[in-house]
């Protein structure tokens, strides 16, 4: 991974997402500088990716993490968690060109990844790719605000 400066990332998984988040884990903490903490979970035994993605979601909409990194089987369920929440942005990201381009287009906050289908050099170049990939901004920053708006009341337009 290129030099960045001092990044505050955090990861959470679930059991399918398990083995890649240990391998993960390992590469990021020789990047420097940067504060990681995994939210878990800490086993392949089978658990409910909400109870791991929700306090990580919540910790990022404080401030408190820059950035996250999200494993389940598919990276579908964990990343529909992760999106509930107001100012998260995350991206279900399967090779390195979509990856790059969800910082670049959609300045995405959240890498969501599908353990059950990517290698571990597939998710380390995604990694390095988001990481490492600014926010074009210009006419992608309307789109931005348009996602952040509020919705209309249901019922109606």
């Amino acid at each position: 991974m290129k030099q960045v400066t001092e990044l505050r990332i955090a990861i959470t998984n679930d059991h399918a997402g398990f083995e890649l988040k240990k391998k993960i884990f390992d590469y990021l903490q020789n990047q420097s500088p940067l504060k990681l903490q995994d939210f878990g979970c800490q086993s392949a035994e089978s658990c409910d990716y909400p109870d791991y993605a929700h306090p990580m979601a919540k910790a990022i909409e404080k401030g408190l993490f820059d950035y996250g990194i999200s494993i389940c089987g598919t990276g579908n369920g964990i990343s529909m968690v992760m999106n509930k929440h107001q100012g998260i942005r995350a991206a279900l990201c399967w090779n390195e060109e979509i990856a790059r381009l969800a910082r670049l287009h959609n300045d995405a906050n959240v890498l969501s990844l599908p353990a059950r289908f990517i290698t571990e050099e597939q998710a380390l170049a995604m990694i390095d790719a988001f990481f490492t990939t600014g926010f074009e901004g210009g006419r992608h920053q309307r789109r931005i605000d348009k996602i952040a708006a509020p919705q209309p009341p249901k019922g109606g337009v």
